[in-house]
């Protein structure tokens, strides 16, 4: 995954003790690479789900709960996915590709299942 420049800002600051802290995270959906910005390649399908961690552990932190998109919109494949701090608007903190792109036809539905989804630091 990438770090967006936003998050990374946050991360820095975090050694002159600010709080790099995020109260809520949220997925949006990308049909290609989103970017340090997290803005390019926005899937049509543009909900945001929030997502909810397990402990980290060992540099790793993955969803405790599956995302569902229910009856998508459009029909596209999805190969991204990016991490923001807001439900609408707000600072993208992550992204990364899927291990297996997901083509989706309007009306199918799109889960992330529990311990799908990390996010890591090495």
């Amino acid at each position: 995954m990438t770090i967006a420049n936003f998050f990374e800002t946050k991360l820095v600051a975090s050694l002159k003790n600010e709080s790099a802290a995020v109260a809520e995270v949220f997925v949006k959906l990308h049909t290609g690479d989103p970017g340090e910005e997290g803005t390019s390649n926005a899937a049509a399908e543009t909900t945001r789900k929030k997502v909810t961690w397990a402990a980290a552990a060992s540099g790793v932190i993955k969803n405790s709960a599956a995302l569902k998109w229910e009856a998508v919109s459009t029909t596209e494949t999805i190969k991204y996915v990016s991490l923001w701090d807001a439900a609408a608007a707000g600072n993208p903190l992550w992204s990364g590709a899927l291990t297996a792109e997901k083509a989706l036809t309007a009306g199918d539905n799109l889960e992330i299942k529990a311990e799908e989804l990390s996010v890591s630091l090495d």
